[in-house]
């Protein structure tokens, strides 16, 4: 693994892992013990990996595991819009490694990535407040199908080897480092100049690349499913789903598109960040 010259220049650094129970948990560990940020850590495999609410996922070697840790890099609140600016990432970069564009490569809501309606990618925002009046530790995690799709999730994978068959994970990695570094400046950017819409910008350059905009959607949420139209996010991030209630703004859910691959399997136990 390695970062680009420029990704080095803008302050990233990067420490490569043969086999650790989690690149979050690690990047964890090092915001406790005092890193200044900007760091990322890869993993050949993960032998404790977890997902979103905390689901258990598989991480054997092939997939690129990478998570980065960044320290302070605003305030909780607008902590969530980090998930779009690593998906915005996350879309360039696999765009780039694979020649395949949007609608083909999209981004489902809040954080998937999308290879002709299957999952090839996942990522997964976790904040931490180090102390009660400390700084606040951002850990994205990013798990990548590029040799192999897991089996047994909630509905179909993909790897990026079905398209671009000798793709190495390393390649992936630097691209998406530098993706990663040219849209978090840009965000920063933003957020210091645009008092108004700060997520403005993102957020219509995510939407443009949003898997099921405008369509029937269903929502599984703790409460349990609502169903709507996709209509948009708001100034936060969260989505606009437009039902038989009117307009409702949902923070956290896992959504399905009945016209997409997506709803072939039946929801169920699924198996890592890299695919889920």
């Amino acid at each position: 693994m390695r970062l680009s010259p420029e990704t080095e220049a803008a302050g990233y650094r990067l420490l490569s892992l043969e086999a650790t129970n989690s690149t979050n948990d690690d990047s964890l560990q090092a915001a406790r013990a005092g890193d200044r940020g900007k760091l990322w850590i890869t993993a050949r495999e993960q032998l404790a990996g977890r997902g979103r609410h905390g689901r258990q996922w598989s991480s054997p070697p092939g997939n690129l595991y990478a998570s980065l840790l960044l320290i302070d890099p605003c305030d909780m609140r607008s902590a969530p819009q980090l998930g779009f600016v690593a998906g915005l990432a996350l879309h360039e970069a696999v765009e780039a490694v694979s020649g395949i564009s949007a609608p083909r490569l999209s981004l489902k809501w809040p954080n998937d990535l999308l290879l002709d309606g299957a999952k090839v990618s996942g990522l997964l925002l976790e904040g931490h407040r180090l102390q009660p009046n400390g700084p606040l530790a951002i850990v994205i995690g990013f798990g990548v199908n590029v040799a192999f799709a897991p089996s047994g999730t909630p509905y179909p994978a993909t790897a990026l080897r079905s398209v671009r068959p000798r793709l190495a994970k390393e390649e992936v990695f630097t691209v998406l480092s530098s993706a990663f570094a040219r849209t978090f400046s840009a965000w920063r950017t933003s957020t210091r100049g645009n008092v108004s819409d700060p997520f403005g910008a993102i957020r219509q350059l995510w939407m443009e690349r949003a898997a099921g905009l405008g369509q029937q959607v269903t929502l599984r949420l703790p409460s349990g499913e609502k169903a709507g139209v996709f209509e948009g996010l708001d100034p936060s991030g969260r989505l606009q789903l437009k039902s038989t209630a009117g307009m409702e703004l949902i923070d956290a859910g896992d959504l399905y598109f009945p016209n997409l691959l997506h709803d072939i399997a039946k929801p169920g136990v699924g198996s890592k960040r890299s695919g889920t």
